[in-house]
């Protein structure tokens, strides 16, 4: 094993804090533009893309569970921002449909890092992606993160309610 030189280590963890100061940015930034979490902001950028979604679409589609989609949900509605509706299809649904208000928050709401980085993620060859996929998940192993529960929304707290974070 080659000794690694001083300045790669202190390159490596500032680059790492670039990242994390970015997404505490990002959720600052998202809180004072348009009153939104990520997550929050992810669900209605769903239910606005299908139209509508079943809370169990939206569970699975964030990688989250019903318990948490509900909490979020339950928020957006009492914000006025989505609305549950009857599934015209099966009585026994229920709908979350984005609301004008809705719609005019996600206007204001700066565009998602999560958004950002997609697009920079596809403009990169196939054999660069597979790299930062396999950089990332070693990066992820070397902070003993591999089992930790994630969704793909760029957030520094918990998603799931209670998780002291507000969903």
């Amino acid at each position: 094993m080659q000794p690694t030189r001083p300045d790669r280590i202190d390159e490596s963890l500032i680059a790492l804090r670039r990242i994390l100061r970015a997404t505490e940015m990002y959720e600052r930034d998202l809180a004072g533009a348009a009153g939104l979490t990520p997550a929050q902001l992810r669900v209605l950028q769903i239910v606005d893309d299908r139209e509508s979604a079943t809370p169990k679409a939206l569970a699975t589609q964030m990688g989250v569970s019903q318990a948490t989609v509900t909490t979020l949900v339950d928020k957006l509605v009492t914000r006025g921002l989505v609305e549950r509706q009857p599934s015209q299809v099966d009585r026994r649904q229920t709908n979350v449909v984005i609301t004008a208000s809705g719609h005019a928050r996600m206007e204001v709401a700066p565009d998602a890092l999560q958004q950002r980085y997609v697009r920079a993620f596809e403009a990169l060859a196939d054999w660069e992606q597979a790299q930062l996929v396999s950089s990332l998940e070693r990066v992820a192993a070397m902070l003993d993160a591999e089992e930790i529960d994630a969704s793909p929304v760029l957030t520094t707290g918990e998603i799931r309610p209670g998780g002291g974070r507000p969903a």
